[in-house]
């Protein structure tokens, strides 16, 4: 375990009392722990932009500047692939078979 040291920081209300019913319900120790936690995956999604951008900068350096069209083909391409799981928003998906729906 690392060494802790004591924080003073001013908190947007809304997100103090995300942290507070964290507690409540069980899902963290402390608020301490709860702001810990959310500074560490913090520090862990910068550290992943930082590697995305050194990927890029040395995929572009080898092999020139991604281009805006290459981007929506390779949108385009990877929509194409991918495998619908729900229906789009708005639709109803119909019912699994063998599963009544009006069943508690």
């Amino acid at each position: 375990m690392s060494v802790k040291q004591r924080l003073s920081a001013s908190v947007d209300a809304e997100l103090l009392a995300v942290a507070q019913e964290a507690v409540a319900q069980g899902h963290a120790e402390s608020v301490s722990t709860w702001v810990n936690d959310a500074l560490r995956l913090k520090a862990d999604h910068d550290r992943r932009l930082r590697a995305l951008d050194d990927f890029l900068a040395a995929y572009e350096a080898e092999h020139g500047e991604i281009t805006e069209q290459e981007m929506r083909d390779a949108a385009r391409q990877a929509r194409s692939r991918a495998v619908v799981v729900r229906g789009a928003p708005g639709t109803d998906a119909p019912p699994s078979p063998g599963r009544d729906r009006g069943a508690a």
